[in-house]
């Protein structure tokens, strides 16, 4: 069959699954890519707290071209459980913005996510990452080719917000969220409950 293709013959070098990683992403974060495998973006982040927020902003028309959007406190345990973030994907390019504006996250996305969307970024926000770290007007780069997801602060700086940054309360105090949001292993490792039990 003419869709089957032997290893030593692939359809293609390298598959859509990118991993990225820098000071952004220490642990990585993954982008499927879907259109420009040389996708270079610059621009400043636009952070918000929650997927609703930034579907506010999406859909109120604020949006710009060169945004990168930073959806946080969605991860395995912000969320908790690391809820799809296709919603607000889908919005971004319903506005027009594929390929203008770079979307990061901590949360997750399906499959039918298209556009530099970026997502499982680690460590997460709620415990630390640098996700979590970052404000409004900090400049972001994505860059495929080298597999690079920068913000431009400097390690001293990005210890000083460390230093300065309290942990969100959890959105749950009892019942299966709770324990999620207390027990939940990085995106990096899995997201499972319990880590002791990963292999090493």
């Amino acid at each position: 069959a003419d869709f089957l293709y032997p290893v030593e013959d692939p359809k293609e070098e390298e598959g859509a699954i990118k991993i990225l990683d820098g000071n952004l992403a220490p642990d990585g974060s993954v982008l499927k890519v879907t259109g420009d495998d040389e996708f270079y973006h610059e621009g400043p982040a636009r952070v918000f707290e929650n997927e609703e927020d930034a579907m506010e902003y999406v859909q109120s028309g604020a949006i710009e071209s060169g945004d990168v959007i930073v959806i946080r406190n969605e991860g395995p345990r912000g969320g908790p459980g690391m809820r799809e973030m296709l919603g607000v994907t889908a919005a971004v390019v319903g506005a027009g913005h594929e390929d203008d504006v770079a979307l990061l996250t901590d949360g997750r996305f399906s499959g039918g996510t298209r556009g530099p969307m970026i997502g499982h970024v680690a460590p997460e926000a709620a415990v630390g990452g640098p996700i979590g770290l970052i404000e409004d007007g900090d400049h972001v780069t994505v860059d495929i080719p080298e597999r690079d997801l920068t913000v431009d602060l400097s390690d001293e700086e990005l210890d000083e917000r460390r230093e300065a940054w309290d942990a969100p309360e959890p959105p749950y105090e009892g019942g299966i969220l709770a324990k999620y949001g207390r027990d939940f292993a990085s995106a990096a490792e899995g997201a499972v409950t319990n880590p002791r039990l990963t292999r090493d």
